[in-house]
Formats: structure tokens, C-alpha cells, sequence
């Protein structure tokens, strides 16, 4: 069977699911191909992660609908703590230095992805297959043709449109499908990820401090607690997962230290892999990456989601009111328009992850002095505080975004 649209997302998870808002609120024939079937289970990036949403990200989502149906509000972040191991000196960056209440909030994964489930829910131009897994494409002139199919027994499904968005994540489908290659590096560190409660109240304030095995973040959560995320040794992810809550617990505070006061109660504990993917090319016919597909990321910084999120308003404001948003001279210009937020975010995260894992004295040297320039000079920190909340150039406002 094959059904024609105008434009089709494959992968449906928070980037997939944003661009979706935004192209469907537009008024655009879009269709979404989610692996995950609606009834038995949520796409594996809605979880119980604690996503670090930048003020302008946050501003984003409210223009595309999706804010209004989160059922915890974001927890302001009103200030950043910085510091590393062994380094003297820290670093604060404030929200009240550029004249704003919050650099950004702090969600979880699985409610941000409840509340576009709810956005998307509201658009009568979208269309939903799934569970629908992609398995390969063919592109002509004036249209792209994809091959899905609900498992390997069923009988193959065939979709057209004039544009497809790759949406499906580091391990992307549509990407290896295309023979677009990546540049991979393995930082041989997980995260455990989990709530943690302390004796003192957050009062808006995230903490970062880093480790040679990795950083370990305390973002203030809505419920009054922490979402903790711990960089470990992958090597030693299997023996910390077996301590019990109290070791753990004890275990983290020896790592953090007592500046956010005892640590008192840790909750379920989950473990993430920290690699990074950077695909060499952005553009195939007919087709664009965006997300993770295009660039996954070390999670230092939180950087990741954001950028995905600003790939896919760049999206929206590219192909806004054009006849044909896949016209190859089109989509030739996206590399361009992402090409310096991209560059200097990747180059930021993996700068700053290498940076701070190491152990040298010219490192520890480097990084105090660093930290003590910018804890002393508000001119040097004005540009941080700006980049914290999301603002890379002038803020990217999708037209399709504001229509919502």
C-alpha cells in the first residue's frame, strides 16, 4: 500500500515529536512513523531523566503547545554552581546577571514526552503510523519513497512524500540507510541517573561538579528533590549498581562533597552509556538529520536536547510557506544555517568533557585560573549565563512555531 503525504518524520521520540507540533500546527500534511505502539509503551527517550531545558527551549515548547499540558511545571534553574574536583576556585552563573528570574527548567523526560503526546494529539493534519519500524528508502526527483513494516513477518508498507525528516536517534536508521558516516567516540563513561533528596531546601540552584570519571549535576526538581546525574568509570558501573541505597548514597556525598548540604534519600537508579555519534553530512536527497540522528552528544553541559530542538524550529522556519519543502536547492542551505550553533555546541560539550576529566597538573593549573577569571570578571561570565539559556545568535522563534 503506499499513501502519499507532504512531508514524513521517522522516529517520534522528543525531537521527532517537536517538529511534528510545529509542522502540523502550521497547517502541513505531516506523518510520523514511531516505532513504539501507542498502547504498550512510550518511546525509550521518555523516561525518567531529568532533562535541563534552556530559557529559550522552554520558550519554544510554550510557543508550540506543548508546555500547557506538562503536569509538573519546569523547575527554574536560577543558578549554576560550577566547580571540579581537586581545582580551586568556582564559577556561579547567575539568571539575575542578565536582568531574567531562570536560565532555564528542569523536566522529566517522561512528562515532557506525556505533554507533546498531548500537543500532538490536538493536530488534525498529522497522521500517526505505528508501530511502524522503517527499513529502507529510494528517492527520485520529486518525491521519497520509504519501505516500513510493523515487525519482520509483516507485510511491508510504502509511504511517499516530498520531504523526510530523520528523527530516529543515535543509532538512526534512515541515516545508516542513506551511507552517511559518523564520527564515534566512546568516552568509556556511563551515567547513573536517579532523584536524590537533601537535608537543605534547592531553592532554584544546580550544582555541577566535575570528576575525572566524569561530572556528577544536581538539578533542582519540581518536587523539591534533585535529579541526580553521576559520571562514573564505565568499568565500574557494574559493582557501583550493586551497592544498596545506603552505600550509594554514601558514595555520592564522598563524591560531591557537602556544599548542597546531606545527602538523605537516592531513588531508583538508571545507567546511560556516554558516547558521542557526529554524522558527517546533514543533507541526502529529499531528506535532513536532525537530533541525535544528526549529533549525539557527551551530556556535559545538557546540551543535547536543546540543540535538537533548535534543529527542528530551524526546520520549521525553513521550509515555512515554500511549495516544495524537499526542493533540493532548499535543503542545500540547512547545513549553513545550523553549521555554527552545531559546531560550537559539539566542540563545547567534548572541550569540556575532555578538559575536565583530566588529571595533570597543567589541567588542574588551566581550569583554577579559568575558574578564577571568570568567577571575578562579569563581562567574561555574560556570555556563559547567555549560551546556559539557550541563546545562540538571535533566538530561533519558528514562523511555524508562533502559528501554534
Amino acid at each position: 500500500m503506499k499513501m502519499a503525504h507532504e512531508i514524513l518524520i521517522v522516529g517520534g521520540g522528543l525531537v521527532g515529536g517537536s517538529v511534528a507540533c510545529a509542522l502540523a500546527a502550521a497547517g502541513r500534511d505531516v506523518a510520523l512513523i514511531e516505532v513504539t505502539d501507542p498502547i504498550s509503551a512510550s518511546p525509550p527517550s521518555f523516561d525518567e531523566r531529568n532533562l535541563a531545558l534552556a530559557a529559550a527551549s522552554l520558550s519554544a515548547l510554550e510557543a508550540l503547545g506543548v508546555l500547557q499540558h506538562l503536569q509538573t511545571p519546569p523547575a527554574p534553574v536560577r543558578q549554576v554552581h560550577v566547580s571540579r574536583v581537586g581545582d580551586f576556585g568556582a564559577l556561579r552563573l547567575d539568571a539575575s546577571e542578565v536582568g531574567r528570574d531562570a536560565l532555564g527548567g528542569v523536566v522529566i523526560a517522561r512528562e515532557l514526552g506525556a505533554a507533546l503526546e498531548a500537543r500532538l494529539a490536538q493536530l488534525p493534519t498529522l497522521k500517526r503510523y505505528r508501530p511502524l519500524r522503517f527499513v529502507g528508502l529510494r528517492a527520485d526527483a520529486e518525491s521519497i519513497e520509504i519501505e516500513c513494516a510493523a515487525s519482520t513477518t509483516a507485510p511491508s508498507q510504502r509511504l511517499s512524500a516530498r520531504l523526510l525528516l530523520a528523527c530516529d536517534g543515535s543509532d538512526s536508521a534512515v541515516r545508516e540507510a542513506l551511507g552517511i558516516a559518523t564520527v564515534d567516540h566512546d568516552y568509556r563513561q556511563s551515567l547513573i541517573v536517579s532523584a536524590l533528596q537533601c537535608e537543605r531546601p534547592h531553592a532554584g540552584n544546580a550544582w555541577e561538579r566535575f570528576t575525572a570519571s566524569g561530572p556528577l549535576a544536581l538539578l533542582p526538581r519540581a518536587d523539591g528533590s534533585y535529579g541526580c546525574v553521576c559520571g562514573v568509570a564505565s568499568a565500574d558501573v557494574d559493582a557501583l549498581m550493586r551497592l544498596s541505597d545506603g552505600d550509594w548514597l554514601a558514595e555520592l556525598q564522598q563524591r560531591f562533597g557537602g556544599r548542597a548540604g546531606r545527602f538523605l534519600r537516592v531513588g531508583k537508579r538508571s545507567v546511560y552509556p556516554i558516547k558521542s555519534r557526529i554524522a558527517q553530512l546533514l543533507v541526502a536527497p529529499r531528506t535532513l538529520l536532525l537530533g541525535n540522528a544528526a549529533q549525539t552528544l557527551h551530556p556535559i553541559g545538557a546540551q543535547g536536547f536543546n540543540l535538537g530542538l533548535r534543529d527542528a524550529l530551524c526546520v520549521a522556519d525553513l521550509i515555512a510557506d515554500v511549495d516544495d519543502p524537499g526542493a533540493p536547492h532548499l535543503l542545500a542551505t540547512y547545513p549553513a544555517h545550523r553549521q555554527s550553533d552545531r559546531q560550537q555546541t559539539i566542540a563545547f560539550s567534548d572541550g569540556l568533557a575532555r578538559l575536565t576529566s583530566g588529571e595533570s597538573f597543567p589541567h588542574h593549573l588551566l581550569r583554577s585560573l579559568g575558574m578564577l577569571a571568570l568567577a571575578n570578571a562579569p563581562g567574561l561570565r555574560a556570555p556563559l549565563v547567555s549560551g546556559a539559556m539557550g541563546y545562540r545568535g538571535k533566538l530561533l522563534t519558528s514562523t511555524a512555531a508562533a502559528s501554534a
